[in-house]
């Protein structure tokens, strides 16, 4: 089904793998540097929360939300779990080259999606 909602989540997603690969970018530059503490994307989850009917909902129309799935925007979190270094530093260069690697499949999957979704919409103007 080809409707604005699809495209409009579908671009969310993207912001929210762009997003990511800046943070991972940064977590990376940031791997010696003293008390840097690791940040991660936060959008699965609270699309998932929202989808599911668990989000925060907005009961004012000023108010802002989750309850819609399109309402779903990327969040950038501090890491937590990660072992810290003597310097206070919790940056590991293993998991930040697994997290560019997911990173990579998501932004693939997710482009593909949209490549799609605008192929369906060629198809009809044909």
């Amino acid at each position: 089904m080809i409707t604005g909602s699809n495209m409009h989540l579908l671009k969310n997603a993207l912001d929210a793998s762009s997003m990511r690969q800046e943070m991972i970018s940064s977590n990376i530059s940031n791997v010696n540097t003293t008390g840097y503490k690791a940040k991660r994307v936060n959008f699965e989850e609270t699309l998932k929360k929202a989808i599911d009917g668990t989000g925060m909902q907005a009961r004012h129309p000023n108010h802002f939300g989750a309850s819609n799935f399109n309402a779903v925007r990327p969040q950038t979190v501090e890491q937590k779990g990660n072992r810290i270094n003597e310097n206070g530093n919790n940056v590991a260069i293993d998991t930040e080259m697994a997290e560019l690697s997911a990173n990579a499949l998501y932004f693939q999957a997710v482009s593909a999606q949209l490549n799609n979704q605008y192929g369906m919409i060629r198809s009809v103007l044909r």
